[in-house]
């Protein structure tokens, strides 16, 4: 093996090393996995450390973080800290009580293992002086500025939090972590959605909220299938209407121009029912050869596919596409509050509704040669979400990352484009656990317990007024998200390649238990408060068969004596059927804080950060490429990959789309609202290959699909740039 040299070596020189096979004395082959711990330490000694602010104690530390707007005082002080009338901190009890979080915090003596999570946190997500030429934190400072906020005056919850987060268990996403305790910040939030209503006033005030709120955190998703079809009557005259695209291309400018301080670019995403008549014209704007009038670079698309759409693709028949306009005027509901399976031959009998038709078939190939050509569209199955969805009302889209699946409800406003009714919208509350690490720990409960009393905070600290709907719809739903990662580091850790019985197997289980805990930690809160979700006599929780029935199951709760053991060694208790029961017996008796509890987005950014493999799918490569702006080339190594094991750190384009769509249906049995599932393909891949993937999909349960990637031959493996929208 190589010897562990200190060198002043340039971080960039010694992190590319990854790229490189060496040879120790008797020709073994290694990859130099210290070289980049090393580039880690050295980064921060030769670029790091002496632009860092020094600060002779924390008193003075906050005193001037306080003082000159970089902080938000009211974060410490709710924890009992005293400022004199000068702005200096009164040392006593309360103050000693925040010092010792920082103690225990600094304790961990916390060493970033990778360049890459070292580059990543210091470029976006450590406090700088406003001129950009200082540091004003630490990580340990960011993780207590992040558990203070989250635990809202509760110091042990604080403890929680930021245990969980420097043992690398649990970690908030980027928006929060990057804004918690700052003055000047935006909001804590991942992602918003947003319903447009086929009307001059719906469509302008959806400008002003993608405007605003990809000021404020970053992606904005919008569902324009209520929007009248091109050609379409306004006002009773024929031919009026000018369609989606246009609409499109107004907010694609709009998203270009809002970003959150600089910090993440905006960006946006639009869906569209499969049964709206611009479909074609909808999805050609993302042909490499669209005409530049149409064409849209920079909006993320998204397909709202149906049952109807796949039963007349699989008997070769025509699909049936509806104007909205004659829907809203006959149904007197528009179109995405509809279910079109269920009305889908009463629709086409009636007379009333104008209707064409395409081959369903080619529409299917059509969207996947968008997909092929561009990555896009993603996909949702709307029957299958509506039928695993326990909350009243309907799922009609999704957002730009494919995993929040809530209901939504149309705003409607009077002829001053003033609010009638603020209907209900849906923000974004993310945060993810390391898989890996919460296995090694055995803390599988406490974890689930912090990361949802964290998230819940996200939601309810969340200001959201300048967007009522957002407002609304987050003050009556108090959801959250709460995601998973570095699943394929533990598959590897644990000898078991990606997508074996045994891998699924465990998959299974181990979202199962997250399940329970996260539901007994919802109806916790809501037994504290007082206070459930909006209507939470409507949902299928009111009812305690619901939990019970589908946890009685043999297929949710038997596992081979092999997990249970494997859980049983860590001190995890995998719950029963009868621990089902008796939780479902008090959900319906108290009820849960949150509508929503888990999704899992892609993870990005908080993925290097926590030293985790993003998401739940396999390596992208075991030495990743990734392009990080100014900086070039940076390689990350996944966890738990050694010289070794290389071998078996299979890549995701080499895993096969079968393999990885087993895995993601097990988490989605459990999983109440969705999982990123993004499909890998070789370049040598057909348009044929992703329409058998995405009936794959659909026949598993699988309720959206996000990108389609196809590899890029590079010299280590395969290299791409991180989707900003979705750096978690």
């Amino acid at each position: 093996m190589a010897n562990h040299v200190i060198t002043n070596e340039a971080p960039q020189e010694l992190n590319a090393q990854l790229n490189l096979w060496s040879y120790d004395e008797n020709g073994n082959k290694f990859i130099n996995f210290y070289a980049d711990t090393e580039a880690a330490r050295q980064y921060f000694l030769q670029e790091v450390n002496s632009s860092t602010r020094f600060f002779y104690s924390l008193k003075e530390k906050l005193e001037f973080l306080f003082a000159n707007l970089y902080y938000e005082p009211e974060v410490w002080i709710q924890y009992g800290i005293t400022l004199a009338d000068d702005g200096s901190i009164v040392e006593d009890d309360k103050f000693e009580r925040v010092k010792d979080l920082y103690r225990l915090v600094y304790a961990y003596k916390h060493r970033f293992k990778t360049y890459m999570g070292a580059l990543k946190f210091n470029k976006q997500y450590a406090l700088k002086s406003f001129d950009g030429k200082s540091y004003l934190e630490r990580y340990e400072d960011r993780v207590v500025a992040t558990s203070l906020l989250l635990a809202r005056g509760d110091m042990d919850l604080a403890v929680d939090v930021a245990r969980s987060i420097m043992e690398g268990r649990f970690q908030p996403a980027t928006p929060t972590f990057g804004n918690a305790g700052k003055a000047q910040r935006g909001e804590l939030v991942s992602c918003f959605l947003s319903l447009v209503n086929d009307d001059m006033e719906s469509i302008s005030k959806s400008v002003s909220i993608a405007l605003q709120l990809s000021k404020r955190g970053g992606g904005v998703a919008l569902n324009l299938s209520d929007i009248r079809e091109s050609g379409a009557p306004i006002k009773n005259i024929e031919g009026q209407s000018s369609g989606v695209v246009p609409v499109m291309k107004i907010l694609e400018d709009s998203f270009s121009y809002a970003d959150q301080l600089g910090q993440r670019k905006g960006s946006g995403a639009v869906y569209l029912s499969v049964h709206h008549p611009d479909i074609e014209k909808f999805l050609d704007t993302k042909r490499e050869n669209a005409d530049e009038k149409i064409r849209i670079k920079t909006l993320s698309l998204g397909v709202v596919i149906t049952d109807a759409m796949m039963t007349a693709a699989r008997k070769g028949e025509d699909l049936y596409l509806f104007s909205p306009y004659s829907i809203m005027r006959e149904y007197g509901k528009p179109l995405s509050q509809i279910s079109i399976s269920e009305h889908y031959e009463e629709m086409i009998n009636n007379p009333k509704i104008r209707k064409s038709k395409v081959s369903a078939r080619k529409l299917l190939q059509r969207i996947a040669e968008i997909q092929f050509e561009s990555g896009y569209p993603y996909v949702m199955f709307e029957d299958t979400v509506n039928r695993a969805n326990a909350i009243d009302g309907r799922v009609s889209f999704s957002n730009l990352c494919s995993e929040i699946l809530q209901v939504s409800e149309p705003a409607t406003f009077n002829d001053r484009g003033e609010y009638d009714y603020e209907g209900r919208d849906i923000s974004c509350n993310l945060g993810s656990m390391n898989i890996d690490n919460v296995m090694r720990s055995g803390q599988l409960e406490y974890t689930v317990d912090t990361a949802v009393r964290a998230l819940t905070s996200v939601s309810d600290l969340s200001d959201l007024r300048i967007v009522p709907p957002i407002r609304r719809g987050n003050e009556l739903s108090h959801a959250i998200g709460l995601g998973q990662m570095s699943l394929a580091s533990y598959f590897l850790r644990m000898g078991w390649q990606y997508g074996s019985p045994i891998s699924v197997e465990f998959t299974n289980a181990y979202f199962m238990a997250v399940s329970y805990y996260a539901y007994k930690t919802s109806n916790m809160i809501a037994m504290e408060r007082g206070e459930t979700f909006y209507e939470f006599d409507k949902s299928k929780y009111a009812d305690p068969a619901y939990l019970t029935e589908k946890y009685s199951d043999p297929e949710n709760i038997e596992f081979r004596d092999e997990i249970r053991n494997l859980f049983s060694e860590a001190g995890i208790d995998l719950p029963t059927s009868e621990d089902w029961a008796v939780l479902a017996e008090s959900i319906a008796e108290h009820g849960l804080y949150n509508a929503y509890l888990q999704a899992v987005p892609p993870t990005g950014s908080i993925s290097y950060i926590n030293n985790a493999s993003a998401s739940i799918h396999p390596f992208t490569d075991a030495v990743e490429t990734r392009k990080e702006g100014m900086t070039g080339r940076v390689y990350y190594p996944q966890p738990n990959v050694t010289s070794e094991n290389f071998h078996l750190a299979e890549n995701a384009y080499d895993v096969g789309y079968k393999k990885l769509i087993d895995v993601y249906a097990e988490a989605t049995k459990h999983v109440d609202q969705g999982l990123s599932l993004t499909l890998f393909f070789r370049d040598t891949a057909t348009t044929a290959d992703i329409n058998k993937a995405q009936l794959y999909a659909y026949k598993k349960g699988i309720k959206t699909l996000y990108y389609i990637r196809l590899a890029k031959s590079t010299l280590s493996g395969t290299e791409f740039s991180e989707c900003v929208s979705c750096a978690l």
